[in-house]
């Protein structure tokens, strides 16, 4: 595994200015799903009770979705929902990439990096090159666009513009995430798969600003990537006639559990650092299932995870903008020590875990 950090050079990093979500209006509630599963899936009784036991352990209490609940379960064609995708990517990109910057007290021209990530819709020309024009970024901008690395795009985001800063000292970035999955919804699609996506997924979009200058605030140190052999097959989209097919293998928490623990170990100690040194835990939690293996690996309780609990409770799994949200969360919420540390951990399709390691200066 490589680590991106500088040893021992105190100036190496990125510090996170500022943070911002958004989330469209409509709402789906735990109970919605309850009322609404048997009557737009075809599958049995007894089937149907199994999904609604999932439904009660799933700790997802609501949703935010583009539409109205009865229109989002209607059948529509490719075309039209990626449509609907690149329209509203562009409103919400925009809408946090706004906020986030004013947060940060900066302007689309002091921007250096603009970097988007999504993976539930399909655009060229991608979600930033609209920004630049619509918001009035330098056109010699520096782009990146991530599409297809699912829920770990969001730190791997991050970990990005991190070594661009380091690579190009004093300059500032913007890390734009925007996931629409209910315009991926497949009513036909019977698999345990869709059926589990439809109780997990909600929309939403987040962003974060990094300078490369000193400044107050969380300061991104380094960055690893670790990719789980023999692993293609554990998440991803099938993309068909009828549009996005979601691939979620019920391996995947047992794959994270058995690895986490030597992963985030083997990370830290590469940093002259524990378990013990980390005061600030922001997990990405996929499902219920999944954060309650990884606590139970790291050793953690509640009272070091609850904000990833928060945002699974409140918006549930916003694929790789879920990490943005939680870190946001932190951000606002959690007053920080000078000289605290926090790991951020994601995980997404290859199949990979993104950890980053930060330090509040």
């Amino acid at each position: 595994m490589t680590s991106f950090m500088l040893p021992g050079d105190g100036a190496a990093g990125a510090t996170i200015l500022s943070t911002a979500t958004a989330v469209p209006p409509h709402v789906i509630t735990r109970d919605d799903v309850k009322y609404y599963l048997g009557r737009v899936f075809d599958i049995p009784e007894r089937r149907v009770e199994a999904m609604l036991s999932i439904v009660a352990n799933a700790q997802v209490e609501k949703r935010h979705v583009l539409y109205p609940i009865d229109y989002t379960i209607e059948p529509r064609s490719l075309a039209k929902t990626n449509q609907e995708y690149i329209e509203h990517s562009i409103a919400f990109g925009q809408q946090v990439a706004e906020a986030s910057l004013a947060k940060a007290g900066l302007k689309p021209a002091d921007v250096d990096l603009l970097l988007t990530v999504s993976c539930t819709g399909f655009m060229i020309p991608s979600l930033d090159a609209h920004l630049i024009h619509r918001m009035g970024f330098r056109p010699d901008v520096r782009r990146m666009a991530f599409t297809e690395l699912g829920c770990a795009a969001g730190a791997m985001g991050l970990g990005r513009a991190e070594e661009f800063l380091r690579a190009y000292p004093g300059g500032n970035a913007v890390v734009i995430s925007v996931e629409l999955p209910s315009l991926t919804f497949q009513r036909k699609d019977l698999t345990q798969a869709n059926l589990i996506s439809c109780i997990l997924f909600g929309d939403g979009a987040a962003a974060a600003v990094l300078t490369g200058k000193p400044a107050p605030g969380p300061r991104v140190l380094a960055s690893e990537t670790y990719t789980f052999p023999d692993s293609l097959g554990a998440m991803g989209f099938d993309l068909r006639d009828s549009g996005f097919h979601i691939v979620l293998s019920k391996d995947v928490p047992q794959m994270i559990r058995e690895k986490i623990g030597g992963l985030v170990d083997g990370f830290l100690e590469r940093h002259g650092l524990t378990r013990k040194s980390i005061a600030a835990w922001i997990l990405h939690p996929g499902g219920q299932k999944l954060l309650g293996s990884i606590e139970e690996e790291l050793g953690l309780c509640r009272c070091d995870t609850q904000f990833s609990w928060d945002v699974l409770g409140e918006y549930g799994n916003l694929s790789s903008a879920t990490i943005l949200f939680i870190l946001n969360e932190w951000l606002e919420k959690r007053p920080m020590n000078m000289g605290d540390y926090g790991l951020i951990a994601a995980f997404g399709p290859g199949f990979s875990a993104e950890l980053l390691l930060l330090q509040w200066m």
